[in-house]
């Protein structure tokens, strides 16, 4: 409006039309204009006191974040309008400006540091000075059946929470805690989406058996062998509704599982709802793009001629016109997605989360690929005054995986870079490869790499439910008494095809057609029961704090595999069938006796009985026991004002453990008969009987037992700013399990 008026009266419109109409067409002109004005200006006034206005109900406030300790700046905090979703965060000098309405309340937030909240007014300048958080000291960590506050903890235990996740395009959980954690070693077997990963605390225990930690997520022990079709048994599990990872690593932390500790516990929590906490929807996502960033250095096409010609010049005739890159052939970029929507608040006492994700990545090996969908719902409401708590948590996933055939990659690497990819005349799929003189397909040439991967269809679907219901009852009357029950449930089935065509050249059969016709199905249930009982007490005559538990465990595994291995003809030399379910119990008995005198001296001792089925009566029971001392040295007088010093403890501990996951089946100690496959059954006259192979066993088979010394030394300093652990370990493995030689006809087998 300001600009039309401008322009009217400074141009000379006004004047040069004056020139050019009657004095009669002048006044009404007048009339017009007067009109107009007091209407223009009229809606000026309207519009500025309506800026006015605005301008009084909102505003920005600005400032710097610093802290407390040295006066650094802290960039990357956040500022939020409470109560909305409205916020931002500090650039890289500690600086925010943020808009807000009048008596706003502005929330400060920094990981480590404690959150602050502050009234503020449009136009003003806020600096904040923000106070590290003195709760990393006295923080919560989940131990074997029970939590426990850090400083307390007598042996070596780390805890991995969300803020400190690694970020990035994560599809396997254990990827969260890639580098965290001293002593830890993740390994991932290849590029793969979601492939297999290895976990090793402190390194292996067991020459023969699994080396795996055992996983507790949610309270629940999982079989560690996985399921068929997957690539990972943890990728079953949404990473975005992981809230913490507590690693157990030396015997003193671990004996209270017993049987299947002695490669370290991880346990898993997953994310739950928070009494009184408002309704919160939240959408994460996100994009990727990978792309292979080396290949093998190899002859190219011309190379490859000159050293045939040169060195070999008899074979010169067998090469190509082609100039082909087999690596740039069977390798391509891929893109992947990310998608993860949460619910979560309180309806009163009854916290509440429900979340669902989608996952899709490609693999840069072409035909790989990896679908995942999740949902995971936690309900966790305090009834009775708080005296009792429910825990229901559930975890769904359906995943959908595509194989690629790795065999690819080392086919192309070795493959004649002067053939070309395709034959169109060619009979095996129309790829190039390598023939006889009949025609048929050398047998032992290597095979066209990128038909390695597009005449294979190798799919899974895995099926995926882990959940568990967990009532906390504190006795009325007797509030130190704590009774625990846990009811635990995972179910997993996995099941897929694997299929070659008869015209593939490395399936190629001249007398049955050959080609690869194979199904698998696989079943797993884990059903658990726990309950035990736990009291504390504090004793302040004699400045000491008991805790005492004792509890019962019952676990049941139930397996069944079935798969039909075969050409496409199904030709019945050729074709393997196994239908195999098998079962297997573990019954425990545990307990934990925790002292603190003077809440500076610690002592912990566990014991655990643990029986299983898969082995004899003579040898399937097994004690394990583990003792442990911790003085925290910071809370001596000596040391009282040191107020550098945030903590300072030395810890002591010796444990047993065991292993039961020894690779021999269910019932290692049985004598057992084998049926013969259809192809070899025995003929007697004009009738064919099938046979029944005995087995090697070991009657006396049992655990594997590690012992564990361990002294460590937890520091920190500036309220934990700068902290650490040293540990020193000694391991001891015995009753070890090895396959050797022995000698033909003494156990029906060669190997024992």
């Amino acid at each position: 409006i300001f600009i039309l008026l401008y322009h009217y009266r400074t141009s000379g419109f006004r004047r040069k039309y004056y020139q050019i109409i009657t004095n009669k067409s002048l006044t009404k002109l007048s009339i017009m204009v007067k009109q107009l004005s007091k209407k223009i200006l009229l809606l000026m006034a309207i519009l500025i006191w309506c800026s006015s206005a605005v301008m009084a109900q909102s505003g920005q406030v600005s400032g710097t974040i610093t802290d407390a300790l040295d006066g650094a700046t802290l960039p990357g905090a956040t500022v939020l309008v409470k109560g909305t979703v409205q916020g931002t965060v500090t650039d890289l000098d500690g600086k925010y400006t943020i808009s807000v309405e009048p008596n706003a309340t502005l929330v400060f937030s920094y990981i480590g540091f404690e959150t602050q909240e502050i009234g503020v007014q449009p136009g003003q300048t806020v600096n904040v000075i923000m106070q590290m958080s003195a709760t990393g000291l006295s923080e919560l960590v989940v131990i074997g059946y029970g939590i426990q506050k850090k400083e307390d903890a007598t042996g070596s235990v780390a805890a991995i929470e969300a803020k400190e996740f690694n970020q990035g395009a994560i599809v396997s959980p254990a990827n969260l805690i890639t580098g965290k954690v001293a002593g830890v070693q993740v390994t991932t077997a290849g590029g793969a989406p979601g492939a297999g990963i290895q976990i090793r605390i402190r390194g292996g225990s067991s020459l023969s058996a699994s080396n795996d930690p055992l996983f507790v997520i949610d309270g629940v022990p999982m079989d560690s062998e996985g399921i068929s079709g997957s690539r990972n048994p943890l990728n079953n599990i949404n990473p975005n509704d992981i809230e913490s990872f507590s690693i157990l690593k030396d015997a003193s932390a671990t004996a209270i599982y017993g049987s299947r500790a002695s490669n370290g516990v991880v346990i898993i929590t997953t994310k739950k709802g928070k009494e009184g906490a408002p309704l919160k929807l939240q959408y994460t996502g996100n994009f990727s793009f990978f792309t292979p960033t080396r290949k093998m250095d190899v002859l190219n096409a011309d190379q490859f001629r000159t050293e045939i010609t040169q060195r070999h010049p008899t074979h010169a005739e067998m090469m190509g016109d082609a100039n082909t890159n087999w690596q740039e052939e069977i390798f391509t970029n891929a893109f992947g997605m990310d998608h993860n929507l949460s619910v979560t608040g309180a309806a009163k006492h009854m916290p509440y989360r429900v979340s669902i994700g989608f996952t899709d990545q490609d693999g840069i090996l072409k035909t790989d690929n990896l679908k995942r969908t999740t949902l995971s719902f936690a309900l966790n409401p305090k009834l009775l005054d708080n005296h009792l708590t429910l825990n229901i948590n559930g975890q769904g996933a359906y995943v959908k995986n595509q194989f690629a055939d790795w065999g690819a990659i080392g086919a192309a690497t070795q493959f004649d870079p002067t053939q070309p990819v395709y034959d169109s005349e060619g009979k095996y799929g129309g790829y190039w490869a390598w023939l006889q003189a009949n025609g048929d397909p050398v047998v032992q040439a290597t095979s066209n790499p990128l038909a390695r991967l597009e005449l294979r269809d190798d799919n899974s679907n895995v099926y995926n439910l882990i959940g568990n219901i967990g009532v906390d009852y504190k006795i009325h009357g007797f509030e130190e008494l704590k009774a625990t029950l846990n009811l635990g449930y995972n179910y997993s089935k996995g099941e897929g095809t694997v299929f070659v065509p008869e015209y593939a050249s490395w399936a190629y059969d001249p007398l049955t057609g050959g080609g690869t016709d194979n199904q698998y199905e696989q079943e797993k249930k884990n059903e658990l029961l726990d309950f035990y009982l736990t009291y504390t007490k504090n004793v302040a005559s004699i400045e000491s704090d008991f805790e005492v538990m004792a509890g019962y465990s019952w676990q049941h595994f139930w397996r069944k595999n079935y798969s039909i291995n075969s050409d496409i003809a199904h030709t019945a030399s050729k074709t393997d069938t196994l239908d195999d379910p098998t079962e297997s119990y573990l019954v425990s008995f545990f307990g934990r006796f925790n002292y603190m005198y003077k809440n500076r001296y610690l002592l912990t001792f566990t014991l655990r009985e643990d029986g299983t089925s898969r082995f004899s009566p003579e040898t399937r029971w097994g004690l394990f026991p583990s003792v442990a001392l911790a003085w925290k040295i910071d809370e001596e007088n000596f040391l009282k004002g040191a107020d550098v010093l945030s903590q300072l403890k030395l810890r002591m501990g010796w444990g047993i453990t065991g292993q039961q996951n020894i690779g021999q089946g269910d019932y290692p100690y049985l004598p057992i008969y084998t049926t013969s496959q259809v192809n070899a059954q025995y003929q007697m006259g004009g009738q064919y009987y099938y046979t029944l192979r005995a087995e090697g066993y070991d009657a006396n088979i049992k655990w594997e037992e590690t012992t564990t010394y361990n002294i460590g030394l937890d520091y920190g300093f500036a309220k934990d700013r700068y902290y650490g652990s040293l540990d020193f370990y000694y391991r001891q493995t015995k009753d070890l399990l090895n396959f050797i030689p022995v000698p033909a006809g003494s156990n029906l087998t060669n190997y024992l």
